[in-house]
């Protein structure tokens, strides 16, 4: 997302991998953000009070009065002095962060409904917020200014994200459409068919999936959505996860990711690592997992059990340091493991 100094390793040991610390929260958590210096992890959950918690010691700093609702998103400033999180209030609060006790600097009414997905573009300008009223919106990440409205669905929007270059911002519903859509005048530049992603449910009337995950290739040339299949009782919560990747030039899908033996899980969040592998966070009935899927099979290379269901994923600029989000209340911090020369 930022530019940092770090110099990420370009290639791991998987099996290395494990969890360095754990903080407990208010509540149960529902999303979490690594700041782009690494040092403390933005979370929010099933309460309206986000907090940032130290990745050092686990010191927690509330972040009151902005919200009246759960916390689904959150986001961060290139210098990690501000941040927005997005609530099931309809609600865009920007905070100023550089003191003890964090600042309401913006507080916008921003969707109809949930607003569950929040990204910034690479050059840390632009915030996307996507909403259960089925629009896409472009703010100006510095004073909270509107700068576009998409109505990319009929559907809830699950999941945004930005390509590499900044000019696309593609997003993800609840029945599987994936789409990107230009930055500059907000007309669609591409659709991707997600349908596996999503199930219709007779007899129990209701529509299962969507588009939970979403994430570009550093280079642009492939777009993977994650989720779920094998939707047999979606009140049951009996589903498996699942993950697409699309060649961007040919909007082709060219590779699914299945995950046998997770019954209940799903992918919530996709990070592309430095050596080409994607880490997908599955988390359901079943536990939390770190799934680590290369482009050469459909089966992941190594899977990561962690202590509690899983609900979110976030990779630090350091290509290393992992947060994820957990039912248990608990932040978890995950360090990956370079090879060894």
């Amino acid at each position: 997302m930022f530019t940092a100094n770090y110099a990420p390793p370009a290639g791991f040991d998987f099996k290395a991998a494990h969890v360095s610390a754990q903080w407990p929260c208010e509540k149960p958590l529902i999303c979490c953000r690594i700041d782009p210096k690494v040092e403390t992890v933005l979370v929010g959950g099933e309460w309206g009070t986000p907090e940032r918690v130290k990745i050092a010691d686990g010191k927690r700093t509330k972040l009151e009065g902005g919200h009246d609702s759960w916390i689904f998103d959150a986001a961060w400033t290139a210098d990690a002095t501000r941040c927005v999180t997005a609530g099931g209030d309809g609600r865009l609060v920007w905070w100023d962060v550089t003191s003890e006790k964090p600042a309401i600097l913006h507080r916008i009414d921003a969707h109809n409904g949930w607003i569950r997905a929040l990204s910034v573009s690479p050059d840390g300008k632009t915030l996307a917020s996507g909403g259960n009223d089925g629009f896409v919106k472009l703010w100006n990440l510095a004073d909270a200014k509107p700068l576009i409205s998409i109505e990319a669905s009929k559907r809830n929007i699950y999941r945004t994200t930005f390509s590499p270059d900044g000019k696309l911002i593609a997003s993800g519903d609840l029945i599987g459409a994936v789409a990107s859509w230009n930055v500059a005048d907000g007309k669609e530049s591409a659709r991707y068919e997600g349908k596996p992603l999503h199930e219709f449910n007779g007899g129990q009337q209701v529509d299962f999936g969507g588009v939970r995950a979403l994430a570009y290739t550093a280079d642009g040339k492939r777009l993977a959505a994650g989720g779920l299949h094998k939707g047999t009782n979606p009140l049951g919560a009996v589903h498996e996860p699942l993950g697409l990747v699309f060649e961007t030039d040919t909007k082709k899908m060219i590779r699914q990711w299945t995950a046998n033996n997770i019954p209940g899980g799903v992918f919530w969040s996709f990070r592309w690592l430095a050596d080409g592998t994607m880490m997908g966070a599955s988390g359901g009935s079943s536990g939390g997992l770190l799934l680590f899927h290369s482009m050469d099979a459909d089966k992941e290379v190594h899977r990561l059990a962690l202590p509690n269901i899983l609900r979110d994923m976030d990779l630090g600029t350091d290509g290393l340091t992992v947060a994820t989000a957990h039912h248990d209340r608990h932040v978890r911090i995950t360090r990956l493991a370079a090879k060894k020369a």
